[in-house]
């Protein structure tokens, strides 16, 4: 992705480890400027190489329905 967007940015908020997991929590900015928090989990293998990878991934909006941030 960074090949194809060069000016957008991630700031990663937390990182989670135990034994072959890792969790990021990240706020991204792309270059249209829409914001997101985004969630991805990984699994590695014995030699250290992704075999697994989930994410989930949601736009901020500009005004909140309840009143609460995103993060």
């Amino acid at each position: 992705m960074q090949d194809e967007y060069p000016n957008k940015s991630i700031e990663f908020v937390r990182t989670i480890a135990e034994g072959n997991l890792v969790a990021l929590h990240t706020h991204q900015t792309w270059p249209s400027d829409q914001e997101y928090v985004t969630m991805d989990f990984f699994r590695f293998d014995e030699n250290g190489k992704i075999v697994e990878h989930w994410d989930a991934m949601q736009e901020i909006p500009d005004e909140s329905a309840n009143g609460n941030l995103m993060y």
